[in-house]
């Protein structure tokens, strides 16, 4: 090779080095350029490596953790995915340990039938309260009247049915002392009338005063129905202590002195809240109901059939109240276990036996008496004007609650529960109808009239004396024909009851004492339903010639109208348009009357006031109190057909997603392994939010779980109080990977509290999706991503703010998380 020819070379390799130099340069400026975001990159493949390998940290036992870590604070809202995964793997540990000998064997069997045994309790509970109820509410409601002279303990029914000779149903009784004739009157007269009216007033204030004092003093959440609230904590929602103890003894108490106060209010909506109580009460026998809320929702919903069952005696239309009213989430066992509690009550119930009539209820009815097409349209009518009531009542009490809410009577309750008790009794005792238990009335209006019957309200012309009693004259005895004057003045005495009650229970449902809603609203339709039947019952008479008639008559001696019906279907239409159900109340009025003829008439009144309500206002009454108090309750039944997206919703937003930006604060986040316990301890001070998304780093933005504020602050308090070398300074980690340092002091682990598989959507999913996913999925939060980094938070406050103001309401009305 020529010198030349060597220097070529020389030359050429000399230039390939420095290409190679030159880029390997690159490369190495390069990689410097974006080191951080390739660790970044790194960081968070080895975080989303973490969550496979971890992801079952969420349903991790507790055993090792402090105690209270994965529980709840008090006006929250719950994480049904969270509650309900820990639980599927507490049974799958239940299962792997079945193996392992006959003690697990046994553990496993008791953790099967667990559930069966608590509803069992409850339901036997339930009756036993319900009992005692009814048997102190009838006995305290007749002493208003009158004493058993030779058994104080016995109501006037059970005191006079001692005596062979008398009927419990006559005037007059002589084992029955009035108050007047205790001290020394007579039993009539213009002196009887007022000494009687005076103690009637006397003992309905004392009654009041009573459970206002006890509400006030012992529980002041025992006041109310109830249903709003145990709809509330159905779907999700924590009040501790609203099924407490103290609450259940004084609901029970506080109902027996309301009811016998003569208030218009019912016992029938707080049976409800009663069975719940005992169903939170039994649920702490059984770690697996008492430590897991979702699964306790599952009693609780057993336990509200329950209360229908026992409130009316028909443990079918409790079971469907649950399912239809109150439960969020129905599985199908709480629908077997739901069956089994009602069934339990209802038997405990009619084995005490409280009205004496071998029945569940007061006002049960049995008549087989036909209806025919042509009544449909009367039916429908009912239907219409109970759909009207319940309209006017739901929007004129919700008026009268926000007023008492929002003024200075709120600061009153005691005084308010005794001028509406004054007021009532002053206005009550004069007519015979008001005067009457609310049950009472509503037996006597549904029933029919007899031959056996004197009252004014079976004032009928007919004549007795000459006829024989055979089957031909029975049927005479009992069939429509033109009314007395006992009618026409009962019918003004109901028209007055009627105006009275309707208006009395706007301020009567409310007040801080025991008061239900079922009884009142059924008195309501059942006085307007009467009035229409007598009316439809004359009309027939008078026209029973007129083709229209032809089939409703046999001749104008025998037309068969039952003005006892009319009660009946407005006593369903009334309540359906104030509450707005109607399968279930279908099937209660049917197990009420115990005639399947009927449920025609009924489905037709409940419907028909369901349209017309729905079309005033689409709130039933417990909606509107759930509204009006501000729980945050998400509607499964409404629709959602706004087009926002999560990016206009979630907090913070962004100025680029819209004009209207609001003044959020940024977002409160954790790293996962740089912040020290002082840090987190000050992340927590100066916030209120309910939890923390955990980040790789605050430059990344990269999520890597969620924690509650509840679980870090038992955390923190418990490391630093009983691990040793933990002090503020230490670094707290959230990951598996801990970097040791041993000059410094000593790590904080935390990952057995954290989230690794929150829920997360991206800022352009429609609001839509986002609201079904907290409906369906029972969502606490979710987090909001763009481009796999985090941007954003959901609360279920947050949606249900957006959701009132997009239908014009206050936003500001949605009080708790």
């Amino acid at each position: 090779m020529s010198a030349t020819d060597q220097q070529q070379k020389a030359e050429d390799d000399l230039s390939t080095m420095e290409r190679f130099t030159d880029l390997i340069s690159d490369i190495i400026t390069t990689v410097s350029e974006h080191k951080s975001d390739l660790l970044e990159e790194t960081s968070s493949i080895t975080t989303c490596i973490d969550k496979i390998a971890g992801s079952s940290n969420l349903m991790d036992t507790l055993d090792d953790l402090p105690p209270g870590i994965g529980q709840y604070e008090d006006f929250h809202t719950i994480d049904w995915l969270r509650d309900i995964a820990r639980d599927r793997m507490r049974h799958r540990h239940i299962i792997k340990k079945k193996q392992e000998g006959i003690w697990e064997k046994i553990k496993s069997a008791h953790d099967a039938w667990s559930g069966w045994v608590c509803v069992l309790l409850v339901g036997v509970a339930a009756g036993l309260c319900a009992g005692i109820i009814d048997i102190g509410a009838t006995w305290m409601s007749d002493l208003k009247e009158g004493i058993c002279a030779e058994a104080f303990w016995l109501n006037r029914e059970q005191c006079c049915w001692s005596v062979s000779n008398t009927d419990a149903n006559d005037d007059y009784c002589q084992q029955w002392k009035t108050w007047s004739e205790i001290f020394g009157g007579s039993r009539s007269g213009a002196g009887s009338y007022v000494v009687t009216y005076f103690i009637y007033m006397l003992w309905a204030i004392v009654f009041a005063m009573l459970a206002a004092l006890f509400v006030r003093v012992f529980a002041p959440y025992a006041c109310g129905s109830g249903i709003p609230e145990i709809k509330t904590i159905l779907s999700g929602f924590i009040i501790r202590g609203y099924l407490g103890k103290w609450t259940l003894l004084t609901k029970s108490v506080g109902m027996m002195l309301a009811v016998s106060a003569g208030l218009s209010l019912g016992k029938e909506g707080p049976f409800v809240h009663v069975a719940s109580c005992c169903g939170n009460v039994f649920s702490y026998l059984f770690p697996k109901y008492g430590t897991n809320e979702a699964k306790k929702r599952e009693i609780l919903s057993a336990a509200s059939a329950a209360g229908v069952s026992v409130a009316f005696g028909a443990p079918i239309g409790g079971v469907l109240f649950s399912l239809e009213e109150v439960s969020y989430y129905f599985p199908l066992k709480t629908l077997w276990r739901s069956f089994f509690c009602a069934l339990a009550a209802a038997f405990v119930l009619r084995s005490i036996n409280p009205f004496g009539n071998d029945h569940l209820v007061m006002f049960y009815v049995e008549y087989n008496e036909p209806w025919y097409i042509q009544e449909l349209i009367p039916f429908v009518l009912i239907g219409v004007l109970g759909g009207l009531y319940g309209s006017f009542f739901i929007k004129a009490n919700i008026a009268w609650c926000r007023y008492r809410k929002n003024s200075k009577l709120g600061n009153y309750p005691i005084i308010e529960v005794l001028v509406v008790t004054f007021v009532t009794a002053l206005l009550s005792y004069p007519n015979q109808y008001t005067r009457l238990n609310t049950s009472e009335l509503i037996k006597m209006l549904v029933g029919r009239c007899g031959p056996e019957d004197d009252t004014d309200l079976c004032d009928y012309k007919r004549n007795y004396s000459s006829h024989m009693l055979n089957q031909t004259s029975l049927k005479t005895m009992t069939s429509s024909t033109v009314i007395g004057d006992g009618v026409y003045k009962a019918l003004w005495m109901l028209a007055l009851a009627l105006v009275f009650k309707g208006i009395i229970t706007v301020f009567t449902f409310g007040i801080k004492i025991p008061c239900g809603l079922f009884i009142p609203s059924m008195a309501v339709g059942a006085i307007m339903g009467r009035m229409i039947g007598i009316g439809v019952e004359q009309i027939v008479v008078a026209n029973h010639d007129n083709p229209f008639f032809e089939n409703m008559c046999e001749s104008k001696q025998f037309c068969r109208i039952t003005p006892g019906l009319y009660a009946m279907v407005g006593a369903a239409a009334a309540l359906g348009g104030v509450t707005r159900m109607t399968v279930s109340l279908v099937v209660i009025m049917f197990e009420l009357t115990g005639g399947l003829q009927y449920i025609v008439p009924l489905m037709v009144a409940s419907m028909t006031s369901k349209w017309v309500g729905d079309a005033l206002g689409k709130e039933g009454i417990y909606d509107a109190h759930i509204l009006l108090n501000g729980y945050p309750y998400l509607d499964s039944k409404e629709e959602f057909t706004h087009t926002t997206l999560a990016s206009d919703v979630m907090r913070p937003r962004c100025a680029r997603y819209g004009s209207a930006v609001r003044n959020d604060p940024p977002l409160s986040v954790i790293t996962q392994d740089s912040m020290t316990v002082e840090e987190v301890d000050h992340v927590l001070k100066s916030t209120s939010h309910n939890g923390f998304p955990v980040i790789v780093s605050r430059e990344s933005q990269y999520l890597v779980g969620f924690v509650l504020r509840r679980d870090l602050n038992l955390a923190l308090s418990n490391a630093l109080k009983n691990q040793d070398g933990i002090v503020y300074n230490s670094i707290v980690y959230f990951t598996n990977h801990v970097t040791e340092n041993p000059n410094g002091p000593a790590p904080l682990k935390l990952r057995k509290i954290i989230d690794m598989a929150p829920v997360t959507i991206t800022d352009q999913t429609p609001m839509e999706m986002v609201v079904e996913m907290f409906r369906k999925l029972g969502l606490r939060q979710t987090l909001v991503t763009h481009k796999g980094r985090l941007l954003g938070i959901l609360t279920k406050k947050d949606v249900l703010r957006h959701i009132a103001h997009l239908e014009n309401q206050d936003p500001e009305s949605i009080l708790f998380n």
